[in-house]
Protein backbone atom coordinates (compact mmCIF):
# COMPACT_ATOMS: atom_id res chain seq x y z
CA UNK A 1 0.00 0.00 0.00
CA UNK A 2 1.51 3.41 -0.97
CA UNK A 3 2.66 5.46 2.02
CA UNK A 4 1.66 8.77 0.41
CA UNK A 5 -2.04 9.59 0.13
CA UNK A 6 -2.14 13.33 -0.48
CA UNK A 7 -5.28 15.26 -1.39
CA UNK A 8 -5.19 18.08 -3.95
CA UNK A 9 -6.53 20.57 -1.40
CA UNK A 10 -3.46 19.82 0.82
CA UNK A 11 -1.10 20.99 -1.90
CA UNK A 12 1.55 23.52 -1.02
CA UNK A 13 1.44 24.95 -4.53
CA UNK A 14 2.13 24.13 -8.17
CA UNK A 15 5.36 23.72 -10.10
CA UNK A 16 6.21 26.93 -11.99
CA UNK A 17 9.74 26.15 -13.24
CA UNK A 18 11.90 23.02 -13.69
CA UNK A 19 15.57 22.46 -14.51
CA UNK A 20 17.81 19.39 -14.09
CA UNK A 21 17.71 19.12 -10.30
CA UNK A 22 15.85 22.22 -9.11
CA UNK A 23 12.16 23.06 -9.10
CA UNK A 24 10.44 26.36 -8.32
CA UNK A 25 6.96 26.09 -6.84
CA UNK A 26 4.41 28.89 -6.84
CA UNK A 27 2.88 28.84 -3.34
CA UNK A 28 -0.68 30.09 -3.49
CA UNK A 29 -1.56 29.89 0.21
CA UNK A 30 0.26 32.54 2.24
CA UNK A 31 -0.32 30.57 5.48
CA UNK A 32 1.42 27.57 3.91
CA UNK A 33 4.34 29.78 2.90
CA UNK A 34 4.80 31.03 6.47
CA UNK A 35 5.08 27.48 7.78
CA UNK A 36 7.76 26.41 5.30
CA UNK A 37 11.30 26.00 6.51
CA UNK A 38 14.55 25.65 4.64
CA UNK A 39 16.03 22.10 4.70
CA UNK A 40 12.54 20.63 5.17
CA UNK A 41 11.38 17.89 2.78
CA UNK A 42 8.76 18.21 0.05
CA UNK A 43 6.97 15.75 -2.26
CA UNK A 44 6.15 16.48 -5.89
CA UNK A 45 3.88 14.63 -8.30
CA UNK A 46 5.93 12.87 -10.94
CA UNK A 47 5.15 12.76 -14.65
CA UNK A 48 5.07 8.98 -14.27
CA UNK A 49 2.25 7.17 -12.45
CA UNK A 50 3.15 5.34 -9.22
CA UNK A 51 6.02 7.71 -8.48
CA UNK A 52 6.65 10.73 -6.30
CA UNK A 53 9.71 12.97 -6.37
CA UNK A 54 11.37 13.89 -3.08
CA UNK A 55 13.09 17.24 -2.68
CA UNK A 56 14.77 19.46 -0.11
CA UNK A 57 13.52 23.01 0.33
CA UNK A 58 16.51 25.29 -0.23
CA UNK A 59 14.86 28.72 -0.45
CA UNK A 60 11.55 30.36 0.46
CA UNK A 61 10.74 33.74 -1.11
CA UNK A 62 7.96 36.26 -0.76
CA UNK A 63 8.14 39.02 -3.36
CA UNK A 64 5.86 42.02 -3.73
CA UNK A 65 5.10 43.06 -7.27
CA UNK A 66 5.58 46.61 -8.65
CA UNK A 67 2.71 48.92 -7.79
CA UNK A 68 0.66 50.37 -10.64
CA UNK A 69 0.24 54.11 -10.16
CA UNK A 70 -2.83 55.75 -11.68
CA UNK A 71 -3.19 59.35 -12.80
CA UNK A 72 -4.15 60.52 -9.33
CA UNK A 73 -0.97 59.02 -7.82
CA UNK A 74 -2.87 56.33 -5.95
CA UNK A 75 -1.30 52.84 -5.90
CA UNK A 76 -3.27 49.91 -7.15
CA UNK A 77 -3.43 46.65 -5.18
CA UNK A 78 0.04 45.16 -4.66
CA UNK A 79 0.64 41.81 -6.36
CA UNK A 80 2.60 39.03 -4.63
CA UNK A 81 4.85 36.26 -5.88
CA UNK A 82 5.35 33.52 -3.28
CA UNK A 83 8.01 31.03 -4.36
CA UNK A 84 9.64 27.93 -2.92
CA UNK A 85 12.84 26.51 -4.42
CA UNK A 86 13.32 22.76 -4.08
CA UNK A 87 16.40 20.62 -4.83
CA UNK A 88 15.33 17.19 -6.13
CA UNK A 89 17.15 14.37 -4.38
CA UNK A 90 15.35 11.12 -5.18
CA UNK A 91 12.32 9.15 -6.30
CA UNK A 92 9.76 7.26 -4.23
CA UNK A 93 8.23 4.28 -6.06
CA UNK A 94 4.90 2.83 -4.93
CA UNK A 95 6.09 -0.52 -6.22
CA UNK A 96 9.34 -1.95 -7.58
CA UNK A 97 8.88 -5.58 -8.57
CA UNK A 98 7.71 -7.43 -5.47
CA UNK A 99 8.70 -4.61 -3.12
CA UNK A 100 6.44 -1.77 -2.08
CA UNK A 101 7.45 1.79 -1.25
CA UNK A 102 11.04 1.88 -2.50
CA UNK A 103 13.18 5.00 -2.40
CA UNK A 104 15.98 5.55 -4.92
CA UNK A 105 18.63 8.25 -4.95
CA UNK A 106 18.04 8.80 -8.64
CA UNK A 107 15.73 11.04 -10.64
CA UNK A 108 13.86 8.82 -13.07
CA UNK A 109 11.62 11.69 -14.12
CA UNK A 110 10.97 15.38 -13.48
CA UNK A 111 7.71 17.01 -12.46
CA UNK A 112 5.50 18.65 -15.05
CA UNK A 113 4.55 22.33 -14.96
CA UNK A 114 1.53 22.81 -12.67
CA UNK A 115 2.21 19.51 -10.88
CA UNK A 116 1.19 19.59 -7.22
CA UNK A 117 3.78 19.97 -4.50
CA UNK A 118 3.20 18.87 -0.89
CA UNK A 119 5.07 19.54 2.34
CA UNK A 120 6.38 16.33 3.94
CA UNK A 121 5.75 16.26 7.69
CA UNK A 122 3.99 14.43 10.53
CA UNK A 123 3.03 10.80 9.94
CA UNK A 124 3.97 11.07 6.28
CA UNK A 125 7.51 12.01 7.26
CA UNK A 126 7.73 9.20 9.84
CA UNK A 127 6.45 6.63 7.33
CA UNK A 128 8.82 7.92 4.67
CA UNK A 129 11.89 7.80 6.91
CA UNK A 130 10.96 4.33 8.16
CA UNK A 131 10.76 3.16 4.57
CA UNK A 132 14.19 4.63 3.88
CA UNK A 133 15.66 2.67 6.77
CA UNK A 134 14.14 -0.59 5.52
CA UNK A 135 13.19 -1.37 9.10
CA UNK A 136 9.97 -1.55 11.05
CA UNK A 137 9.44 -0.06 14.49
CA UNK A 138 9.54 -3.44 16.22
CA UNK A 139 12.01 -2.55 18.97
CA UNK A 140 15.10 -3.58 17.00
CA UNK A 141 15.36 -0.52 14.78
CA UNK A 142 18.37 1.76 15.20
CA UNK A 143 16.99 5.15 16.18
CA UNK A 144 18.86 8.31 17.15
CA UNK A 145 16.02 10.62 18.05
CA UNK A 146 13.46 12.88 16.38
CA UNK A 147 13.72 15.06 13.31
CA UNK A 148 14.40 18.64 14.35
CA UNK A 149 11.87 20.09 11.92
CA UNK A 150 9.13 17.67 12.97
CA UNK A 151 9.25 16.46 16.56
CA UNK A 152 6.66 13.75 15.87
CA UNK A 153 8.81 11.99 13.24
CA UNK A 154 11.14 9.32 14.64
CA UNK A 155 14.57 9.21 13.02
CA UNK A 156 15.25 5.63 11.97
CA UNK A 157 18.59 4.44 10.62
CA UNK A 158 19.31 1.24 8.77
CA UNK A 159 21.41 -0.61 11.37
CA UNK A 160 22.89 -2.97 8.79
CA UNK A 161 24.18 -0.22 6.53
CA UNK A 162 25.35 1.91 9.45
CA UNK A 163 27.84 -0.75 10.53
CA UNK A 164 28.50 -2.42 7.16
CA UNK A 165 29.82 0.75 5.55
CA UNK A 166 31.69 2.20 8.57
CA UNK A 167 30.54 5.39 10.30
CA UNK A 168 31.92 8.67 11.61
CA UNK A 169 30.57 10.61 14.61
CA UNK A 170 32.02 14.08 15.06
CA UNK A 171 31.41 17.37 16.80
CA UNK A 172 33.13 20.10 18.79
CA UNK A 173 33.63 19.69 22.52
CA UNK A 174 30.30 19.87 24.34
CA UNK A 175 28.16 19.34 21.23
CA UNK A 176 26.74 15.97 22.35
CA UNK A 177 29.12 13.57 20.60
CA UNK A 178 29.49 11.24 23.60
CA UNK A 179 25.74 11.40 24.19
CA UNK A 180 25.11 10.18 20.61
CA UNK A 181 27.68 7.41 20.99
CA UNK A 182 26.07 6.32 24.27
CA UNK A 183 22.67 6.19 22.55
CA UNK A 184 24.06 3.86 19.88
CA UNK A 185 25.88 1.67 22.44
CA UNK A 186 22.69 1.42 24.47
CA UNK A 187 20.75 0.07 21.49
CA UNK A 188 23.54 -2.31 20.48
CA UNK A 189 23.52 -3.72 24.02
CA UNK A 190 19.82 -4.52 23.67
CA UNK A 191 20.46 -7.04 20.87
CA UNK A 192 20.76 -10.66 21.99
CA UNK A 193 24.17 -11.44 20.43
CA UNK A 194 25.56 -7.95 19.75
CA UNK A 195 29.35 -7.75 19.59
CA UNK A 196 31.29 -4.52 19.96
CA UNK A 197 34.36 -2.99 21.57
CA UNK A 198 34.43 0.65 22.69
CA UNK A 199 37.87 2.29 22.93
CA UNK A 200 37.27 4.61 25.91
CA UNK A 201 40.36 6.78 26.31
CA UNK A 202 39.26 8.87 29.29
CA UNK A 203 36.81 6.64 31.14
CA UNK A 204 33.84 8.81 30.13
CA UNK A 205 31.66 5.81 29.23
CA UNK A 206 32.01 4.24 32.70
CA UNK A 207 28.42 5.29 33.70
CA UNK A 208 26.99 3.09 30.92
CA UNK A 209 25.63 -0.04 32.59
CA UNK A 210 23.24 -2.83 31.74
CA UNK A 211 23.06 -6.54 31.13
CA UNK A 212 24.55 -6.15 27.64
CA UNK A 213 27.53 -4.01 28.70
CA UNK A 214 30.77 -5.06 30.38
CA UNK A 215 33.63 -2.80 31.48
CA UNK A 216 37.34 -3.55 31.26
CA UNK A 217 40.35 -1.38 31.96
CA UNK A 218 43.92 -1.75 30.83
CA UNK A 219 45.95 -2.54 33.95
CA UNK A 220 47.47 0.43 35.74
CA UNK A 221 50.35 0.27 38.27
CA UNK A 222 47.96 -0.35 41.19
CA UNK A 223 46.24 -3.20 39.31
CA UNK A 224 49.58 -4.86 38.57
CA UNK A 225 50.63 -4.56 42.21
CA UNK A 226 47.32 -6.02 43.42
CA UNK A 227 47.62 -8.80 40.81
CA UNK A 228 44.14 -8.15 39.45
CA UNK A 229 43.20 -10.36 36.52
CA UNK A 230 40.81 -10.48 33.59
CA UNK A 231 38.16 -11.90 35.94
CA UNK A 232 38.36 -8.57 37.81
CA UNK A 233 37.83 -6.66 34.58
CA UNK A 234 41.54 -5.85 34.23
CA UNK A 235 43.29 -6.46 30.92
CA UNK A 236 46.94 -7.17 30.25
CA UNK A 237 48.25 -6.68 26.72
CA UNK A 238 51.57 -8.54 26.79
CA UNK A 239 54.60 -7.63 24.67
CA UNK A 240 54.45 -10.94 22.82
CA UNK A 241 51.10 -10.00 21.26
CA UNK A 242 52.75 -7.08 19.44
CA UNK A 243 53.75 -7.56 15.82
CA UNK A 244 57.44 -7.54 14.94
CA UNK A 245 57.11 -4.04 13.43
CA UNK A 246 55.46 -2.79 16.62
CA UNK A 247 58.19 -4.27 18.83
CA UNK A 248 60.88 -2.66 16.67
CA UNK A 249 59.15 0.73 16.84
CA UNK A 250 59.12 0.48 20.66
CA UNK A 251 62.63 -0.80 21.28
CA UNK A 252 64.75 0.43 18.38
CA UNK A 253 65.68 4.10 18.04
CA UNK A 254 65.52 4.78 14.32
CA UNK A 255 68.02 7.63 14.65
CA UNK A 256 70.67 5.17 15.88
CA UNK A 257 73.21 4.33 13.16
CA UNK A 258 72.97 0.68 14.25
CA UNK A 259 69.16 0.62 13.92
CA UNK A 260 69.11 -1.74 10.86
CA UNK A 261 71.36 -4.24 12.66
CA UNK A 262 69.31 -3.98 15.84
CA UNK A 263 66.06 -4.64 13.95
CA UNK A 264 67.56 -7.65 12.20
CA UNK A 265 68.90 -9.10 15.46
CA UNK A 266 65.54 -8.46 17.15
CA UNK A 267 63.69 -10.44 14.46
CA UNK A 268 66.10 -13.37 14.70
CA UNK A 269 66.14 -13.53 18.48
CA UNK A 270 62.37 -13.18 18.92
CA UNK A 271 61.97 -16.04 16.47
CA UNK A 272 64.40 -18.17 18.52
CA UNK A 273 62.67 -17.25 21.80
CA UNK A 274 59.29 -18.30 20.39
CA UNK A 275 60.79 -21.49 19.02
CA UNK A 276 62.25 -22.34 22.43
CA UNK A 277 58.86 -21.69 24.10
CA UNK A 278 57.10 -24.03 21.67
CA UNK A 279 59.77 -26.72 22.00
CA UNK A 280 59.65 -26.55 25.81
CA UNK A 281 55.85 -26.85 25.67
CA UNK A 282 55.96 -29.67 23.09
CA UNK A 283 53.76 -27.67 20.67
CA UNK A 284 55.06 -29.46 17.58
CA UNK A 285 51.99 -28.69 15.43
CA UNK A 286 52.49 -24.94 15.90
CA UNK A 287 56.28 -25.23 15.67
CA UNK A 288 56.06 -26.22 12.00
CA UNK A 289 54.16 -23.12 10.91
CA UNK A 290 54.78 -20.18 13.28
CA UNK A 291 56.37 -16.88 12.18
CA UNK A 292 57.87 -13.91 14.02
CA UNK A 293 54.38 -12.31 14.00
CA UNK A 294 52.51 -15.37 15.31
CA UNK A 295 50.81 -14.77 18.70
CA UNK A 296 53.14 -17.14 20.56
CA UNK A 297 54.42 -16.23 24.05
CA UNK A 298 58.15 -16.05 24.69
CA UNK A 299 60.31 -15.44 27.74
CA UNK A 300 61.62 -11.88 28.01
CA UNK A 301 64.50 -12.97 30.26
CA UNK A 302 65.65 -15.44 27.60
CA UNK A 303 65.53 -12.69 24.95
CA UNK A 304 67.43 -10.21 27.15
CA UNK A 305 70.05 -12.84 27.93
CA UNK A 306 70.60 -13.53 24.23
CA UNK A 307 70.84 -9.82 23.36
CA UNK A 308 73.38 -9.19 26.15
CA UNK A 309 75.49 -12.17 24.99
CA UNK A 310 75.54 -10.87 21.40
CA UNK A 311 76.40 -7.36 22.60
CA UNK A 312 79.57 -8.57 24.39
CA UNK A 313 80.39 -11.48 22.07
CA UNK A 314 84.07 -12.15 21.32
CA UNK A 315 85.08 -14.38 18.40
CA UNK A 316 88.40 -16.07 17.42
CA UNK A 317 90.66 -13.85 15.31
CA UNK A 318 94.07 -14.12 13.69
CA UNK A 319 95.78 -12.83 16.83
CA UNK A 320 93.52 -14.22 19.48
CA UNK A 321 89.97 -13.06 20.31
CA UNK A 322 88.34 -10.06 18.71
CA UNK A 323 84.98 -8.34 19.04
CA UNK A 324 82.04 -10.00 17.29
CA UNK A 325 80.17 -8.31 14.44
CA UNK A 326 77.57 -6.85 16.81
CA UNK A 327 79.73 -6.22 19.87
CA UNK A 328 78.59 -2.97 21.50
CA UNK A 329 76.07 -2.24 18.75
CA UNK A 330 73.03 -3.32 20.74
CA UNK A 331 73.76 -1.25 23.86
CA UNK A 332 71.23 1.49 23.18
CA UNK A 333 68.51 -1.01 22.27
CA UNK A 334 69.14 -3.07 25.42
CA UNK A 335 69.10 0.06 27.57
CA UNK A 336 65.85 1.20 25.92
CA UNK A 337 64.30 -2.24 26.50
CA UNK A 338 65.37 -2.27 30.17
CA UNK A 339 63.84 1.18 30.69
CA UNK A 340 60.53 0.05 29.20
CA UNK A 341 60.44 -3.10 31.34
CA UNK A 342 61.12 -1.12 34.54
CA UNK A 343 58.51 1.55 33.71
CA UNK A 344 55.62 0.85 36.10
CA UNK A 345 53.18 2.52 33.73
CA UNK A 346 53.86 -0.26 31.23
CA UNK A 347 53.15 -3.02 33.74
CA UNK A 348 50.16 -4.15 31.62
CA UNK A 349 52.69 -5.13 28.96
CA UNK A 350 55.61 -6.58 30.91
CA UNK A 351 54.32 -7.63 34.34
CA UNK A 352 51.20 -9.69 33.71
CA UNK A 353 52.58 -12.63 35.68
CA UNK A 354 52.95 -16.28 34.75
CA UNK A 355 49.31 -16.57 33.65
CA UNK A 356 49.94 -14.29 30.68
CA UNK A 357 52.76 -16.57 29.50
CA UNK A 358 50.48 -19.61 29.56
CA UNK A 359 49.66 -20.97 26.09
CA UNK A 360 45.92 -21.02 26.88
CA UNK A 361 45.83 -17.36 28.03
CA UNK A 362 45.20 -15.96 24.53
CA UNK A 363 41.99 -17.93 24.06
CA UNK A 364 40.73 -16.78 27.46
CA UNK A 365 41.56 -13.16 26.58
CA UNK A 366 39.87 -13.34 23.15
CA UNK A 367 36.75 -15.03 24.55
CA UNK A 368 36.35 -12.25 27.13
CA UNK A 369 37.11 -9.30 24.84
CA UNK A 370 35.85 -10.49 21.45
CA UNK A 371 33.10 -12.89 22.44
CA UNK A 372 29.42 -12.01 22.23
CA UNK A 373 27.17 -12.51 25.27
CA UNK A 374 26.42 -16.10 24.26
CA UNK A 375 30.13 -16.94 24.17
CA UNK A 376 31.66 -15.15 27.14
CA UNK A 377 28.67 -15.59 29.45
CA UNK A 378 28.65 -11.89 30.33
CA UNK A 379 28.03 -9.16 27.74
CA UNK A 380 28.47 -8.41 24.08
CA UNK A 381 29.46 -4.73 24.37
CA UNK A 382 32.89 -4.38 25.95
CA UNK A 383 33.99 -0.89 27.02
CA UNK A 384 37.77 -0.80 27.45
CA UNK A 385 39.19 2.04 29.54
CA UNK A 386 42.65 3.10 28.27
CA UNK A 387 42.96 6.09 30.62
CA UNK A 388 46.07 4.74 32.41
CA UNK A 389 47.98 3.92 29.21
CA UNK A 390 50.86 6.43 28.64
CA UNK A 391 50.16 8.73 25.70
CA UNK A 392 53.42 7.87 23.91
CA UNK A 393 52.37 4.23 23.45
CA UNK A 394 48.60 4.79 23.28
CA UNK A 395 48.32 4.43 19.46
CA UNK A 396 50.29 1.18 19.63
CA UNK A 397 48.13 -0.31 22.39
CA UNK A 398 44.76 0.71 20.93
CA UNK A 399 45.80 -0.65 17.52
CA UNK A 400 46.96 -3.87 19.19
CA UNK A 401 43.39 -4.60 20.30
CA UNK A 402 42.17 -3.69 16.80
CA UNK A 403 44.78 -5.98 15.18
CA UNK A 404 43.84 -8.90 17.43
CA UNK A 405 40.17 -8.34 16.54
CA UNK A 406 40.85 -8.24 12.81
CA UNK A 407 43.17 -11.27 12.94
CA UNK A 408 40.61 -13.37 14.83
CA UNK A 409 37.92 -12.46 12.29
CA UNK A 410 40.28 -13.12 9.39
CA UNK A 411 41.23 -16.58 10.63
CA UNK A 412 37.66 -17.59 11.51
CA UNK A 413 36.01 -19.74 8.79
CA UNK A 414 33.41 -17.61 7.00
CA UNK A 415 30.51 -19.86 8.04
CA UNK A 416 31.45 -19.40 11.72
CA UNK A 417 32.16 -15.66 11.60
CA UNK A 418 30.14 -13.32 13.85
CA UNK A 419 30.39 -9.57 13.10
CA UNK A 420 31.98 -7.14 15.53
CA UNK A 421 32.09 -3.32 15.67
CA UNK A 422 34.98 -1.19 16.95
CA UNK A 423 33.84 2.19 18.34
CA UNK A 424 36.96 4.36 18.29
CA UNK A 425 36.57 7.34 20.61
CA UNK A 426 39.05 10.26 20.29
CA UNK A 427 40.16 8.70 17.00
CA UNK A 428 42.41 11.62 16.00
CA UNK A 429 44.86 10.52 18.72
CA UNK A 430 45.64 7.18 17.07
CA UNK A 431 44.38 7.69 13.49
CA UNK A 432 46.13 10.99 12.63
CA UNK A 433 46.95 12.31 9.18
CA UNK A 434 50.06 10.67 7.74
CA UNK A 435 51.99 13.95 7.74
CA UNK A 436 51.31 14.33 11.48
CA UNK A 437 52.21 10.75 12.39
CA UNK A 438 55.24 9.50 14.29
CA UNK A 439 56.77 6.02 13.89
CA UNK A 440 54.50 4.53 16.57
CA UNK A 441 51.49 6.12 14.86
CA UNK A 442 52.47 4.54 11.53
CA UNK A 443 51.95 1.07 13.00
CA UNK A 444 48.51 2.09 14.27
CA UNK A 445 47.56 3.71 10.96
CA UNK A 446 48.54 0.64 8.96
CA UNK A 447 46.26 -1.54 11.08
CA UNK A 448 43.26 0.81 11.05
CA UNK A 449 43.63 1.58 7.36
CA UNK A 450 43.57 -2.13 6.61
CA UNK A 451 40.44 -2.59 8.71
CA UNK A 452 38.82 0.39 6.98
CA UNK A 453 39.57 -1.07 3.55
CA UNK A 454 39.05 -4.79 4.19
CA UNK A 455 37.10 -5.06 7.44
CA UNK A 456 33.69 -5.42 5.80
CA UNK A 457 34.76 -8.70 4.16
CA UNK A 458 35.52 -10.18 7.56
CA UNK A 459 32.67 -8.66 9.56
CA UNK A 460 34.65 -5.87 11.28
CA UNK A 461 33.04 -2.43 11.40
CA UNK A 462 34.62 0.88 12.41
CA UNK A 463 32.76 3.73 14.08
CA UNK A 464 35.23 6.62 14.11
CA UNK A 465 34.50 9.23 16.82
CA UNK A 466 36.39 12.53 16.97
CA UNK A 467 36.05 16.23 17.75
CA UNK A 468 38.52 17.10 14.97
CA UNK A 469 37.51 15.54 11.62
CA UNK A 470 40.27 17.50 9.86
CA UNK A 471 42.92 15.71 11.95
CA UNK A 472 41.56 12.21 11.36
CA UNK A 473 43.33 10.16 8.69
CA UNK A 474 41.77 10.80 5.27
CA UNK A 475 41.74 7.11 4.35
CA UNK A 476 39.56 6.38 7.39
CA UNK A 477 37.09 9.11 6.51
CA UNK A 478 36.99 8.15 2.84
CA UNK A 479 35.98 4.61 3.82
CA UNK A 480 33.16 5.85 6.07
CA UNK A 481 29.82 5.98 4.30
CA UNK A 482 27.81 7.28 7.27
CA UNK A 483 28.36 10.59 9.04
CA UNK A 484 26.70 11.86 12.21
CA UNK A 485 27.98 15.40 12.59
CA UNK A 486 27.21 17.51 15.63
CA UNK A 487 28.02 21.21 15.89
CA UNK A 488 31.38 22.07 14.31
CA UNK A 489 32.78 25.56 14.83
CA UNK A 490 36.17 25.14 13.14
CA UNK A 491 36.16 26.00 9.42
CA UNK A 492 38.54 23.14 8.51
CA UNK A 493 36.36 20.59 10.29
CA UNK A 494 33.25 21.99 8.61
CA UNK A 495 34.99 21.72 5.24
CA UNK A 496 35.62 17.99 5.74
CA UNK A 497 31.89 17.31 6.24
CA UNK A 498 30.79 19.70 3.47
CA UNK A 499 32.87 17.84 0.91
CA UNK A 500 30.92 14.67 1.68
CA UNK A 501 27.56 16.10 0.65
CA UNK A 502 26.24 15.87 -2.90
CA UNK A 503 26.43 19.13 -4.88
CA UNK A 504 22.67 19.18 -5.33
CA UNK A 505 22.16 19.77 -1.60
CA UNK A 506 23.73 23.19 -1.86
CA UNK A 507 24.16 24.87 1.50
CA UNK A 508 22.65 22.13 3.67
CA UNK A 509 25.95 21.78 5.52
CA UNK A 510 25.98 25.49 6.34
CA UNK A 511 23.92 24.64 9.43
CA UNK A 512 26.89 22.83 11.07
CA UNK A 513 28.03 25.79 13.22
CA UNK A 514 24.45 26.61 14.27
CA UNK A 515 23.38 23.16 15.47
CA UNK A 516 22.19 23.07 19.07
CA UNK A 517 23.78 20.82 21.68
CA UNK A 518 22.43 17.32 21.03
CA UNK A 519 21.51 18.07 17.42
CA UNK A 520 23.16 16.25 14.52
CA UNK A 521 23.32 16.32 10.75
CA UNK A 522 23.09 12.71 9.58
CA UNK A 523 24.35 11.84 6.10
CA UNK A 524 25.03 8.51 4.44
CA UNK A 525 23.87 5.09 3.34
CA UNK A 526 22.08 4.34 6.61
CA UNK A 527 19.72 7.31 6.23
CA UNK A 528 19.85 7.82 2.45
CA UNK A 529 18.73 11.41 2.92
CA UNK A 530 20.68 14.08 4.79
CA UNK A 531 18.66 14.74 7.93
CA UNK A 532 18.80 17.10 10.89
CA UNK A 533 18.07 15.12 14.04
CA UNK A 534 17.71 15.92 17.73
CA UNK A 535 19.36 13.05 19.57
CA UNK A 536 17.31 11.33 22.28
CA UNK A 537 18.69 11.27 25.79
CA UNK A 538 20.45 7.96 26.62
CA UNK A 539 19.34 6.11 29.75
CA UNK A 540 22.79 6.53 31.28
CA UNK A 541 24.65 9.69 30.33
CA UNK A 542 28.41 9.43 29.73
CA UNK A 543 30.75 11.28 32.04
CA UNK A 544 31.81 13.83 29.45
CA UNK A 545 33.62 15.95 32.02
CA UNK A 546 31.79 19.20 31.30
CA UNK A 547 32.45 21.51 34.27
CA UNK A 548 30.30 24.53 35.17
CA UNK A 549 33.21 26.87 35.89
CA UNK A 550 31.20 29.91 36.97
CA UNK A 551 29.05 27.88 39.35
CA UNK A 552 31.99 25.93 40.78
CA UNK A 553 33.96 29.12 41.44
CA UNK A 554 31.21 30.18 43.82
CA UNK A 555 31.38 27.03 45.98
CA UNK A 556 33.82 26.15 48.79
CA UNK A 557 36.98 24.31 47.73
CA UNK A 558 37.27 20.72 48.97
CA UNK A 559 39.86 20.00 51.66
CA UNK A 560 43.27 18.44 50.87
CA UNK A 561 42.52 18.23 47.13
CA UNK A 562 46.05 19.26 46.10
CA UNK A 563 47.91 16.99 48.52
CA UNK A 564 45.72 14.06 47.41
CA UNK A 565 46.49 14.88 43.77
CA UNK A 566 50.26 14.96 44.41
CA UNK A 567 50.09 11.67 46.30
CA UNK A 568 48.09 9.99 43.53
CA UNK A 569 50.45 11.37 40.90
CA UNK A 570 53.44 9.85 42.67
CA UNK A 571 51.69 6.52 43.17
CA UNK A 572 50.25 6.56 39.62
CA UNK A 573 46.84 5.66 41.00
CA UNK A 574 43.63 7.62 41.68
CA UNK A 575 42.46 6.76 45.20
Amino acid sequence: MPIFNFRDEDALGKVASVDTTNVIVDVENIDQLKRLQVNHLAVLQSSRPGQHLIGLITQVTRKRGIEDIDDDGIGEKTSELNLCKIALIGTMLDRDGDRENVFRRTLESVPEIDANCFSLDGENLTSFMRTLSSVSADGNALTLGKYTLDEHAVAYLNGNKFFQRHAFIGGSTGSGKSWTTAKIIEQMAGLSTANGIVFDLHGEYSPLVGSGIQHFKVAGPADVEAKRTIDDGVLYLPYWLLSYEALVSMFVDRSDQNAPNQAMIMAREINLAKQKYLEDGDKTDVLKHFTVDSPVPFCLDFLMGRLNDINVEMVPGARGEKQGDFNGKLSRMISRLENKISDRRLGFMFHGGVDVLDFSWLEKFITAVLGSSGENGKAGIKIINFSEVPSDVLPLIVSLVARVTFSVQQWTPSELRHPIALLCDEAHLYMPQRNMAESVDDISLDIFERIAKEGRKYGVSLVVISQRPSEVNKTMLSQCSNFVSMRLTNAEDQGVIKRLLPDSLGGFSDILPTLDTGEALVVGDASLLPSRIRIDEPKNKPNSGTVNFWDEWQKPVKDKRLSIAVDNWRKQNIQ
